[in-house]
């Protein structure tokens, strides 16, 4: 990579951050599929690799841009999402206490009460759109960790990740941040004082729905980053090569592809606003939202391309709108280039608190008058 190059992040990243392979001057990183590595005569390492579980040069190039985008000291793939959350949740000990948000993505919190019942870890949930209800919920000297995500899945609150870390770091736990659907294209978390950041790099970062993978990058090496690197030898949850190929390759496009789905999601958004077929749009870039003014203080790219709605009716009503769209595609993702339609409720199970009159918009490139035109078509029918 060429350090020396001052251009902006968002001319760099179709170039890998300046990546030129230096064997071959490829402006594509190569492939290594190798599960193992030689040694020479003396029984040492030829390279810097010993085996793919621990270390493979197609990471190499995915992670330095991973941090580089996050502004982070450091950056480690894995082979899920949740394969990053539950090897991060590694971290926290029997006895210590977790803090989240009531409303957030379903998986992690899954797992989160998994381990609470399952290794005495105590667990603490607050309302996202309240920062008092976060302060209320850590325990000083016994909350080691604070988990939150902005915009929170599915209802889009904003929390404060400057007054969180303030809130964690007096409490002496660290923040991490669940950034899927901002994206480092508009929220670096690091820089408002979380520790870790995590992304679901399925979403945004891959952008293009066929790629399974994780990301978490850290603010400073420390010995909860090494623990979180051990974790990931030891329970395999690696990425493979072509699978790093291919998340790299479609975070080439990231900028363009959020910009524009950022703003046909507003336009969006305030089309529905007031539509009395719908009770309300939640949707952050909306001046009516009450996280509105911290999101224009940490959004600095727009307000993200998640929108929902919450109809008129309950779940009967909501799922008949979804599966009377033409354009949208029924399915349980974000951040493609392919906008998504979802009755959350259904895809969260006993646990959700989603209303159940919700339906998860994920905007992608498409036109969108004809997203719009395909929403208007599917609640005239009702």
């Amino acid at each position: 990579m060429n350090k020396d190059n001052k251009a902006s992040l968002e001319s760099r990243l179709p170039h890998a951050c300046d990546y030129i392979d230096p064997a071959s001057g490829g402006i594509s990183p190569p492939l290594q599929f190798s599960a193992t590595y030689a040694r020479d005569a003396q029984y040492e390492y030829i390279g810097d690799y010993s085996y793919s579980r621990s270390g493979n040069p197609s990471w190499e190039v995915l992670e330095q841009v991973c941090a580089e985008l996050d502004g982070g000291a450091e950056a480690k793939c894995f082979a899920s999402g949740m394969a990053a959350v539950c090897a991060f949740f590694e971290t926290v000990n029997s006895g210590e206490h977790v803090v989240a948000p009531r409303v957030m993505y379903h998986g992690a919190q899954d797992w989160l009460r998994r381990i609470s019942e399952k290794r005495a870890i105590g667990l603490s949930f607050f309302d996202a759109g309240d920062i008092e209800k976060l302060r209320q919920a850590v325990q000083p000297g016994k909350t080691s960790v604070v988990w939150v995500e902005t915009p929170v899945n599915p209802t889009w609150d904003i929390i404060d990740i400057a007054a969180a870390a303030e809130i964690a770091h007096a409490a002496g736990a660290i923040l991490a941040v669940d950034g899927t659907v901002a994206s480092p294209v508009t929220t670096r978390a690091l820089e408002y004082g979380a520790d870790i950041v995590f992304h679901s790099a399925t979403k945004y970062l891959n952008g293009h729905s066929d790629v399974v993978a994780g990301i978490l990058v850290t603010g400073e090496l420390n010995q909860r980053w090494e623990e979180i690197k051990l974790v990931r030898t030891l329970m395999g949850g690696v990425l493979g090569p072509f699978e790093a190929w291919l998340l790299l390759r479609g975070m080439r496009s990231l900028f363009v592809r959020f910009n524009q789905a950022s703003q046909s999601a507003l336009r969006l958004a305030q089309h529905f606003e007031n539509d009395p077929r719908l009770q309300r749009v939640l949707y952050p870039g909306l001046e009516s939202h009450p996280g509105h003014e911290i999101a224009k203080r940490q959004m600095s790219q727009g307000f993200g391309a998640m929108v929902s709605l919450l109809v008129n009716g309950g779940a009967e009503e909501a799922k008949r709108i979804a599966g009377n769209t033409r354009l949208f595609v029924r399915a349980t993702s974000l951040g493609g280039v392919e906008s998504m339609i979802e009755h959350r409720a259904s895809v969260e199970g006993p646990h959700s608190a989603v209303p159940q009159n919700l339906l998860r918009l994920s905007i992608g490139i498409e036109n969108c008058q004809d997203l719009i035109d395909d929403l208007e078509q599917s609640l005239e029918m009702l």
